[in-house]
């Protein structure tokens, strides 16, 4: 049985050299309060991979699971990986 609660977002892997464990840059775009300009921001997320199946460029799915350690908050679904 798999947990699905948590929230889940889709980024690009930037670095998998710990072991278990990759950085995934999450793209958003958010718009200026006052010019009301859109302008693109990014978030590094760091995310867990059991498995090491994840490569650098691969856009992979990850979703919100308990604390992992100090940085680590998420985990990759393992069916969510596509190539780059």
């Amino acid at each position: 049985m798999q947990n699905t609660t948590g929230r889940t977002k889709t980024g690009v892997v930037t670095s998998t050299k710990m072991e278990k464990t990759i950085v995934v840059n999450v793209a958003t775009y958010k718009r200026h309060p006052k010019y009301k300009k859109r302008y693109k921001a990014s978030t590094k997320f760091y995310a867990h991979d059991e498995n090491g199946i994840a490569s650098v460029g691969d856009t992979v799915t990850i979703r919100e699971t308990r604390p992992l350690s100090r940085l680590k908050r998420w985990t990759i679904v393992e069916d969510s990986i596509s190539q780059k």
